[in-house]
């Protein structure tokens, strides 16, 4: 099995990748974008929210001078604004099992979360107890420590992010906690103000964000998950064989995957994960491949075969030569391909960048504008929003914001804290990563590559979908189907043809070759051998008798004379998709040899499952019309949607004319293919196809499944609908939960929203749009 991914050819733009720390919603995933598209030699950006990864396009120009490293000024262009960045390496090795353990950030930030939870019980119980046995200055001390503590990375952030002009979610939580404390502190140092105090709030306003993060980091790793699933396949040590592998008592030492290098030797024992790609040695065995392809059917390794990183040995041990490092393994090229595909971001989510861009500072804004409202007119109109009894809800001069308000600077502080901290720009932020993280994961774990977000949501939007022939819809290994040959008998007339095609690269002359070596014969010894382009090929034998083999017009034209029965046989074969080869020895037909590449055995099912998602399906051919016609026949194609006899330039023609129906689609596996795969709106490659076709493509099917695409489609279809379901959500919550916050319904209803509650619903509805994403996993 040839390894799915080779070394890429650079591109015309540079791909980088940093990992960026101080994202907490789309307001700074915008301002990121802003920052990195404003510096030199920046082409592209994509910030993707949920894994907290920046994909940089850079001029190509700019990795021309080796000693300066192009990440650096970016590097510190974020930093200004308080966004830590690293560049992330691309040729390191996939983390090891303790690294992924400790990079679940959700289990880091836990003591924060502890202390805070814990210093809002002992809130809560100082409140709860009896007036006079808990002094203020109780209360004082614990949310002092509480915002000193664990809130002070949320004021400091939320501090930084305001002053760089590039406010964001931590402003908002960082100003609520902050207002409710400054202005119990002064009602505490100066009772004169006739102020309450409620110094309960901030700590219950820091408790429910940090449970609300740490829940929602939770859910985040569980959307990577995928990705970690990948990197578990290759594992962390290999056993290094140090003798001679053809000695029965060679010895084997552990070591890390990480030293091992091109033409060492390592022993794979059953039930060890291959850990580089590699090429076998020694022994015999069956290897389990679907964790990177999909095949059901397990691949038989013996002496010579190629295994990938990441295959399963099965039933016998192995002696495997390392032909690549773990970082330039196959497993290790699909993580990084996905980490990057996982970077860029689906078209639909510009829309919500732009309004989380902007979204901050209209918050802001409401929120004073809400104070003002309620400070200093809202009572007056409506009385009646005011506690009757202040000594219903006083707790020895503490006033609880979430019980009810007697003063209209109560109130007005109430609400606008309610407003600064229900206001969820992470869920605009996280709508359309969530999915593509979980769907993009899922289908890599399927064997389907997707490029990027931008690659999935063509796939789900296409309108029409176009297929390569040889080697996409068929096997791309003709074979010989049907002889009828004459007086010589058929093992003359197979020895002959395969004779002369023993020079050739044709896949014709494979087929013939092939045949020979069933039949056991000798290839013949010839002299004076050319090949004429699209006729056949020529060559002498040793009594200087010459033989000919190729289209019956071209050895006609020689001289070869086709009776009648021949001809007949010919144009049924030509019928049923053969292609039909002459084959003659001086001027006397030895017979006609026909050869037939098959479709793949799950064509059929693929085409038919794509016909029943609504799509115009066609092929594009530089095969002959019969074996077009016949192959769109046996698959269900109708004819209207077949073109044969096409060069490169004339399939781009074709995919142009498409695109007038539509979006297209193009499947491909061919050197031939890859300008049709580069003009379509979207290129799907199948894995064994040419290193040129698969850079070429937005999509990547590993393997030999062409069922495969089908399941890409029908993912992208539900993965775009997730998208769609979580931006409806993240716009409808903040829509709605806004006025409520800002005391809509408390005139005529007496609804108030209390900041604690108003935490609460922010984190939830992160969490909601995270879980609706996890529901890809499971099919719904």
């Amino acid at each position: 099995m040839a390894c799915p991914l080779a070394p890429s050819a650079p591109s015309s733009v540079a791909p980088l990748l940093l990992e960026v720390e101080g994202m907490k919603c789309g307001g700074c995933v915008r301002a990121v974008e802003e920052r990195l598209l404003a510096q030199p030699g920046v082409r592209q950006a994509s910030v993707n929210l949920l894994t907290r990864t920046a994909w940089i396009g850079l001029d190509p120009g700019l990795l021309e001078g080796p000693e300066v490293d192009p990440a650096t000024p970016l590097i510190t262009a974020l930093a200004g604004p308080g966004f830590a960045a690293r560049r992330r390496e691309q040729e390191s090795l996939p983390l090891s099992a303790a690294e992924r353990q400790q990079r679940r950030s959700w289990w880091q930030n836990w003591r924060q979360l502890v202390v805070a939870l814990g210093l809002l019980l002992v809130s809560v119980l100082g409140h709860l107890a009896e007036p006079g046995l808990v002094d203020m200055r109780l209360h004082a001390l614990v949310a002092t420590l509480a915002l000193a503590g664990p809130g002070r990375s949320i004021l400091v952030g939320g501090a930084r992010s305001a002053l760089a002009g590039v406010p964001g979610m931590d402003t908002l939580v960082g100003l609520g906690m902050g207002s409710a404390y400054l202005a119990s502190l002064v009602a505490f140092i100066w009772p004169a103000v006739g102020w309450q105090c409620f110094f309960n709030e901030p700590v219950m306003l820091l408790g429910f964000v940090l449970l609300g993060r740490f829940l929602e980091e939770r859910a985040r790793c569980r959307t990577g998950r995928a990705l970690e699933e990948l990197a578990q396949l290759q594992p962390d040590t290999a056993l290094l064989v140090m003798g001679d592998p053809a000695d029965p008592e060679l010895t084997a030492r552990p070591v890390r995957v990480g030293a091992l290098r091109p033409g060492d030797r390592v022993r794979l024992l059953p039930g060890d994960r291959v850990p580089v790609d590699g090429l076998v040695l020694q022994g015999l065995s069956a290897v389990d491949v679907s964790s990177l392809t999909g095949e059901a059917l397990p691949l038989q390794a013996q002496a010579g075969t190629e295994l990938a990183a990441g295959s399963l040995n099965l039933d016998g041990p192995l002696t495997v030569e390392v032909l690549r490092p773990g970082a330039e393994s196959a497993v290790a090229r699909i993580i990084h391909l996905v980490e990057q595909a996982q970077a860029r971001k689906a078209p639909i989510q510009g829309l919500a960048d732009r309004v989380a861009g902007r979204f901050t500072l209209v918050v802001l804004a409401l929120a004073a504008a809400t104070f003002v409202f309620w400070w200093r007119w809202g009572t007056l109109v409506w009385p009646q929003v005011l506690a009757a009894a202040p000594s219903a809800h006083l707790h020895g001069g503490h006033q609880s914001l979430g019980m009810g308000a007697e003063t209209p600077l109560a109130l007005a502080l109430q609400l606008s804290i309610a407003v600064l901290v229900v206001a969820c720009p992470c869920a605009l932020g996280l709508a359309t990563p969530t999915a593509i993280t979980v769907g993009t994961g899922r289908a890599a774990q399927a064997g389907v590559l997707f490029r990027g977000g931008d690659a999935i949501e063509t796939a789900s939007r296409l309108d029409t979908l176009l297929f390569d022939k040889t080697g996409t819809l068929t096997l791309g290994r003709p074979l010989v189907t049907a002889l009828e040959p004459g007086a010589v008998g058929a093992d003359r007339l197979i020895q002959i043809a395969a004779s002369l095609e023993a020079q050739s690269r044709h896949p014709l002359a494979h087929a013939l070759l092939q045949e020979a070596q069933q039949r056991q014969l000798v290839l013949l010894p010839l002299n004076d051998c050319r090949s004429e382009s699209g006729q056949g090929v020529t060559g002498r034998l040793l009594d200087g008798v010459r033989c000919w083999a190729g289209r019956s017009p071209w050895l006609e034209a020689q001289g070869v004379t086709l009776a009648e029965p021949w001809r007949r046989w010919e144009q049924q074969q030509g019928e049923q998709g053969a292609t039909v080869l002459a084959v003659a020895q001086g001027q006397e037909l030895l017979g006609l040899v026909a050869v037939h590449d098959q479709p793949r055995p799950d064509a059929g099912s693929t085409l038919a499952t794509l016909q029943a998602m609504g799509l115009r399906l066609g092929v594009l051919s530089g095969d002959r019309r019969g074996a077009v016609q016949q192959l769109g026949r046996a698959l269900g194609i109708p004819e209207a949607g077949l073109a044969w006899e096409l060069l490169p330039q004339q399939k781009l023609e074709h995919i142009l004319q498409a695109h007038q129906q539509g979006l297209v689609g193009m499947v491909g596996d061919g050197i031939n293919d890859a300008p049709a795969l580069a003009a379509a709106d979207l290129g799907i490659a199948v894995g064994t196809g040419t290193q040129v076709a698969l850079e070429t493509a937005d999509v990547v099917v590993l393997g030999d499944r062409l069922e495969a695409v089908a399941m890409a489609l029908q993912l992208a279809r539900r993965t775009m609908a997730k998208v769609r379901q979580n931006l409806a959500w993240a716009f409808g919550y903040n829509l709605v939960v806004l006025p409520i916050a800002a005391g809509l319904l408390l005139p005529g209803f007496g609804v108030v929203l209390s900041p604690p509650l108003a935490a609460l619903l922010m984190a939830l509805s992160s969490i909601t749009v995270v879980g609706n994403a996890l529901l890809l996993n499971r099919g719904v």
